[in-house]
């Protein structure tokens, strides 16, 4: 028979169903005719937390026999921050257990779209630990668990009815009280939400970085994007080069959080579906915050060397004449003593991550006339120290928004040595312009970094006249 008598032939069948769904109208009120749905698999025969615990320590088990199971889509690749892999967990509320399947097909939302509910047979499939994860996938000669063949996906894995198709619920997050709470292995691949979340300050300032970076040809690679809690919680945000809205920048503000939790090996590594996993609309919360500040007064005519102060606690960091602010990192500037001489200290050694912090001295630049001061470095391999003037910074307030004239060319900074540490000397005396007026501060800035600059800087003998 040829083609041509095949077309005629269904195509006059289809004509026929139509006319005699077309005769039992009435009227002109048509219904949406029910959508026939049968489950695939038959009723489960194992819990998914009970399949879970199966997962040898190390390697893999291949299922070999029926091994039926419910779960619940908690990930989504229609922004491309998942790439061939579905994550769900066992219950829509308060789960259990989250799983990963490994599979050689993208777009899986248009087909298992967030809550939908489905039912895994595993017979045949690997169960084992990859990389941190507890994951299902089919046999692999070069992978432990690998990825099912796109035309066997449904095979072991299909949707749950409900009504007349899919049966899709609304998943509660897990409300967890810090970013910290979110690394427990029983979370892996299950939703959460955290609240009073921000991302870190070294991704707003001093430039405001976008959730991707992009190479040279403008290729989206993957990037990590720090984020902290009100209670000094961190997590890392890990965006696929694939994501879709990686060209947005972060905001800058304070707000909630979902994710679905994900480790790579020993790192944990947060994964969000779209944007709208993100709702930083409120006011940020500085987690270092400035320091001191209580008892700011304007002087044209001062000496501070620091010899009123106690060094009960050690490592003083709190002087209410002065800031101190610790704008990237945790590191203050802090008090220190050599041969019963007091002096303010701070370094990257033995840090971690970037470091930019200020201590802001109140002047009276009306009545003042010069600034000088002592300066020692220890272990130089890079300058850490400048200093500015500034008239509008607001005490204990965002000081990254002040405007900030660089003075630091009229000093001395020594340049060593790069072993053990040098001695306070005079760094310079440095003349104020005469239409400098009003209040404002001298500002000390150290930047380093624990991959980078680490020199120590001390201060003493600051002095306005």
């Amino acid at each position: 028979m040829n083609n041509f008598t095949n077309f005629f032939k269904t195509t006059f069948v289809a004509v026929g169903v139509l006319s005699a769904v077309s005769s039992c109208v009435k009227n002109d009120d048509w219904e949406t005719p029910p959508i026939a749905c049968s489950n695939k698999f038959e009723a489960p025969t194992i819990s998914m937390a009970d399949f879970a615990a199966q997962a040898p320590a190390t390697g893999y088990k291949l299922i070999t026999t029926d091994q039926i199971f419910d779960g619940y889509i908690v990930s989504s690749d229609a922004q491309g921050n998942f790439y061939k892999t579905i994550s769900f967990q066992d219950k829509t509320v308060n789960p259990t257990v989250g799983l990963q399947i490994e599979v050689d097909k993208a777009s899986n939302f248009a087909d298992y779209p967030v809550g939908a509910h489905i039912r895994i047979n595993a017979k045949g499939l690997r169960l084992g630990l990859d990389r941190g994860s507890i994951k299902l996938g089919s046999e692999d000669p070069n992978f432990a668990i690998g990825r099912i063949p796109q035309a066997l996906v449904g095979r072991y894995v299909s949707g749950v009815c409900g009504g007349n198709g899919l049966d899709v619920q609304t998943l509660v997050p897990t409300k967890l009280n810090s970013l910290n709470d979110a690394k427990q292995a029983n979370l892996i691949n299950t939703l959460v939400t955290v609240s009073d979340v921000q991302f870190g300050i070294g991704e707003i300032f001093p430039v405001q970085k976008k959730y991707l970076d992009y190479d040279a040809g403008n290729q989206g690679l993957d990037t990590d994007r720090n984020i902290e809690d009100k209670l000094g919680g961190t997590a890392v945000i890990r965006n696929s080069g694939f994501f879709k809205s990686g060209g947005e920048l972060v905001p800058k503000g304070n707000g909630t959080i979902t994710f679905v939790v994900s480790r790579y090996n020993t790192t944990w590594q947060m994964l969000i579906r779209s944007l709208s996993d993100i709702n930083f609309t409120g006011t940020r919360v500085d987690a270092t915050p400035p320091k001191g500040g209580t008892e700011i007064a304007y002087s044209g005519s001062f000496l501070e060397n620091f010899e009123s102060y106690s060094l009960t606690p050690t490592n003083l960091e709190v002087y209410p004449k002065y800031v101190n602010d610790a704008v990237l990192g945790n590191r203050y500037w802090q008090l220190k003593t050599f041969s019963s001489n007091k002096y303010i200290q701070l370094g990257a050694n033995s840090g971690s991550g970037n470091y930019l912090t200020y201590f802001a001295v109140p002047v009276d630049f009306t009545a003042a006339n010069t600034v000088k001061f002592d300066v020692n470095v220890g272990f130089w391999n890079g300058n850490a120290l400048k200093v500015y003037y500034t008239t509008n910074y607001t005490p204990l307030g965002d000081i990254t928004t002040a405007t900030k004239t660089d003075i630091t060319s009229a000093f001395t900074i020594p340049q060593a040595p790069a072993v053990n540490y040098g001695t306070l000397a005079p760094a310079g005396t440095y003349t104020l312009p005469a239409g400098l007026t009003g209040n404002g501060f001298i500002l000390f800035e150290y930047t380093g970094a624990s991959t980078g600059v680490t020199t120590t800087i001390q201060l003493d003998n600051i002095q306005v006249q």
